[in-house]
Parts: C-alpha cells; sequence; structure tokens
C-alpha cells in the first residue's frame, strides 16, 4: 500500500523513471544538439589544425629541416588525400606506416630529431596545449575531409598487417579476458550510455573509423587513433599499447581497411 502511495505522489509530482535505452537516448539527443551549437563557432581542433600547418612548414631539429619533403604516400609534401590513404606501406622502410609512425619516421630522417623522445611526448595531457605531433596530425587528417577512404590492400605486407590486425581485435587478454571485439563485434551494443560500434562491419566502421582524430570535449584535447587505440587497451587491462608499434598498426590497419568507401570527416568532435 506504502509503495503504491509513494508511486502516486511521485507520478504527481512529475518524476519519471527513465529506462537505460531512454537515458542513452536523451545522451545522444543532448550531445548532438551540443555539437550542433557548436559548429556555429567552428570545431576547437581547428586551431590545432592551424598550429599543425605552422609545424609542418617550421624548420626545425638538428637538421634545421621542415617537413615539406615528408612523403606520405601521395608525393613529397603532399597532404591532401594522405590520411585516408593509409596505413600503407612504404618502399623506403619495406613496412606498413600508419600516419603517426610515418611521421615519426620523417621527423628523424629529414629533420635529426630523436623518434623514441617524440613519441614519449605525443600526447598531452588534457591541461596542455596539443603536442607537436597531435597539431601536425590533425594538420594532415584535415586535408583529407570529404575524401573517400581507400586504404590499399595490394601489398603482401599491407594484407599481412591487415590478418594481425584482425587477430589483434578478436583475441581476448587480460584479467577480465576482454578482446576489442568485446565491445567491438556485436550491433546494438552500449556502455555507459555509448554506443558501441561493430567495427567488424563495413557500416558502422566506415562511420566510426572516418571520425577519428577528434577533439574530446571531456578532456578538451585532440586525440588522434594511437591514442585511441592505447585508450582501448587500458579499458581492457591490458599491458601498455606501445605509440608507433607494430601491433598498433596492424590494429589501425584493420580498422582501416574494414572502413573502406566512407568518408573521412575527421578531426570530428567526441564527448
Amino acid at each position: 500500500m506504502k509503495k503504491n502511495l509513494l508511486s502516486v505522489c511521485l507520478m504527481a509530482c512529475g518524476f519519471v523513471f527513465a529506462t537505460p535505452a531512454v537515458l542513452a537516448d536523451d545522451a545522444d539527443d543532448g550531445f548532438a544538439a551540443y555539437r550542433e551549437m557548436l559548429d556555429f563557432g567552428g570545431n576547437p581542433a581547428e586551431l590545432t589544425e592551424m598550429a599543425g600547418e605552422e609545424l609542418w612548414f617550421e624548420k626545425r631539429g638538428p637538421k634545421n629541416a621542415s617537413l615539406e619533403t615528408c612523403d606520405l604516400g601521395q608525393g613529397p609534401g603532399v597532404v591532401e588525400k594522405a590520411y585516408a590513404q593509409m596505413p600503407r606501406y612504404f618502399a623506403d622502410t619495406d613496412k606498413v606506416m600508419d600516419l603517426e609512425s610515418r611521421l615519426l619516421y620523417c621527423m628523424d630522417t629529414i629533420q635529426g630529431l630523436d623518434p623514441e623522445e617524440e613519441a614519449k611526448k605525443a600526447i598531452s595531457r588534457g591541461t596542455d596545449y596539443a603536442s607537436d605531433m597531435e597539431s601536425i596530425v590533425a594538420y594532415v587528417v584535415a586535408a583529407s575531409r570529404g575524401e573517400t577512404i581507400q586504404v590499399p590492400q595490394s601489398h603482401e605486407k599491407e594484407i599481412e598487417a591487415y590478418k594481425r590486425g584482425e587477430q589483434i581485435f578478436f583475441h581476448r587478454a587480460g584479467p577480465y579476458d576482454f578482446s576489442c571485439s568485446s565491445c567491438h563485434a556485436v550491433t546494438g551494443q552500449r556502455i555507459r550510455l555509448q554506443d558501441l560500434p561493430n567495427l567488424s562491419e563495413s557500416g558502422p566502421a566506415q562511420q566510426a573509423y572516418s571520425s577519428w582524430p577528434a577533439y574530446r570535449v571531456s578532456q578538451g584535447a585532440l586525440r588522434t587513433m594511437q591514442w585511441r587505440l592505447q585508450d582501448c587497451f587500458r579499458q581492457q587491462r591490458l599491458p601498455v599499447l606501445k605509440y608507433g608499434s607494430q601491433a598498433s598498426i596492424d590494429l589501425a590497419t584493420y580498422l582501416a581497411v574494414n572502413a573502406n568507401e566512407g568518408t573521412m570527416d575527421a578531426p570530428a568532435l567526441k564527448r
């Protein structure tokens, strides 16, 4: 009787108990409205892009050189369409490389900067300005906005990278026996009101991959794909994924190839 009376009182006062689905929809709608509002003033990532453009042309390092001769797969110094076609095989290293590992290579060979030291400071803290790497990544990625994702699978090593990345994606490990696929190989799954796209399927993979790197509103910082993969490993309670490692490049290759034929829309806005 008391329980029924309490229910009547709550309803009379206008209280409602939302289901998780309703809460999730509200959260999605709220952030969509926030993103739309920000569009009037531009994405905060644009400031990072501008800083990255300056760094691309700035002469730095022991060799006092800019990155204007860095070949990202479209020819020396060409940034247009580059990110939409990476990771890819590079003959000069005989390796498949993603954007960040390729930039580390160019910083080393062209500018004389220590790639290990650059990797250590590649991910900024939320209270800091964007790192040099994050800024340059934002600049290069923005040059592929609106381009079709066409990550190649023509070279033997590109095919091998994809296969290894697929194995990593589905490999279960860690104290909770998690894998990337635990969250991202199921359709219609959520965590903490957040949609979890099925990255093993083309449509959801296109939508998700095309929006990274992204400016994280909750962190006040632009986050790159290497950061995204590191953070996924952290949430699985796995050892830290080494920045620019072969495993990170392979996993990025798997995700990127699954997203082929999507349209790049990054840097985007995320929660």
